[in-house]
């Protein structure tokens, strides 16, 4: 798990050099950095979306996804948990910002398949380029939102490490290539809600549809399980 190792300090380094940076920067020049952020975060989000539309055998999966988990966020009120642990935390948004965070670092092919490959191959060339990008993307959100954005850390070699050890003791043709489509355009969707919440468009309580992530691999479990 080296790869996810280095992944992960680069984004706790990335929190820190932020956090002390945040310290000299003023009250207007932080609003600027929320916009950036907040339009960054809609901008990839939309592009992973959009991007593997054209690849999804089952177009309509993720409509379904985002359904089915946003009634379960709901009902177990994840948003409002989460913002209430943060808001004990810090004074910030620092919920909002750590919402954004974990996404960004979680979601997408290099953060994904870099795990297996890791643990297949033991290939660590993903999670290098990934930590590389974490690393600048950590840097702003902590220069934004404070050093509580080093608990997404932990979140994401939790995610990761779970990842590497489903693909070492199962197999690597589990995370097929049209899981990672169906994953990329829900996760796609889920990091531009973000983006439209920072920029105080409308509060979509991200976290609530972080279930949606769920649906596509129970349902590509299903159809191992029945054959389909």
């Amino acid at each position: 798990m080296t790869g996810t190792i280095i992944n992960t300090a680069a984004i706790l380094a990335g929190s820190v050099i932020g956090s002390v940076v945040k310290k000299g920067i003023g009250e207007k020049y932080q609003n600027a950095l929320f916009t950036a952020m907040g339009l960054a975060a809609a901008a990839i989000g939309i592009h992973a979306a959009v991007a593997n539309m054209d690849k999804s055998t089952y177009p309509v999966l993720f409509i379904v996804s985002l359904a089915v988990g946003s009634l379960v966020g709901t009902v177990l009120d994840l948003d409002g948990r989460f913002m209430r642990l943060s808001a004990g935390l810090s004074k910030s948004n620092l919920g909002e910002g750590l919402g954004t965070g974990i996404l960004l670092y979680c979601i997408g092919t290099l953060s994904i398949l870099g795990p297996v490959m890791s643990a297949i191959y033991g290939d660590h060339t993903y999670l290098f380029t990934n930590a590389a990008l974490d690393f600048v993307t950590s840097t702003v959100l902590a220069s934004t939102y404070g050093i509580g954005m080093a608990l997404a850390a932990p979140v994401l070699f939790c995610w990761q490490g779970a990842i590497y050890l489903t693909a070492k003791y199962l197999s690597a043709s589990f995370f097929s290539e049209e899981l990672l489509t169906e994953l990329s355009i829900v996760g796609g969707i889920l990091i531009a809600a973000s983006g439209i919440g920072i920029l105080k468009i409308r509060d979509c309580k991200t976290m609530n549809l972080l279930p949606s992530l769920a649906v596509p691999i129970l349902f590509f479990v299903g159809k191992r399980l029945f054959g389909l």
